[in-house]
């Protein structure tokens, strides 16, 4: 009989991915927040039903809320409380990134939007990236330069 492998499998800490904010958006700094949430959302997360593709975040009054992002309900939620999917959630962000923040927004045309989510110490923390969007243009050379680099790993691979 062959050797087993002796690896285990660990689970992965990462929820869930939004892939389409590298595609339009210039991402230059990224934040880790906390994210303040009901104990049906965990639960949902745990499941993997969430979607952050339409999520982005507001500086409101010194505070950081994320917006747009969908967590199902799962059927088995409790009967007294209504769930609500896409209700704003409060990130948790130190005072000092969230002056910093603030500044970049409001001056140089920034945006800021969820990059991921994932799980840390049993907490759910949400990635937020600091980004300008892109033109046409650039989201076409960005594929472009894709494409190349996937060629070019082709053929030093054959030869």
């Amino acid at each position: 009989m062959a050797k087993k492998n002796k690896k285990s499998k660990q689970p992965s800490n990462t929820i869930v991915i939004n892939r389409k904010a590298r595609h339009d958006y210039f991402i230059s700094d990224r934040y880790e927040a906390g994210l303040m949430l009901e104990g049906w959302e965990v639960k949902s997360l745990r499941a993997g039903k969430v979607q952050i593709n339409e999520g982005f975040v507001i500086l409101h009054r010194g505070e950081v809320w994320l917006h747009g992002v969908m967590i199902t309900p799962l059927m088995t939620a409790s009967t007294h409380i209504r769930p609500e999917q896409k209700r704003i959630r409060k990130l948790l962000l130190n005072s000092r990134e969230i002056y910093k923040l603030h500044g970049l927004v409001e001056q140089k045309g920034f945006t800021l939007i969820p990059t991921a989510l994932y799980w840390k110490k049993n907490k759910v923390k949400c990635e937020v990236g600091l980004a300008k969007g892109k033109k046409d243009h650039d989201k076409r050379a960005t594929l472009k330069n894709r494409d190349w680099q996937r060629q070019k790993e082709r053929i030093f691979k054959t030869k």
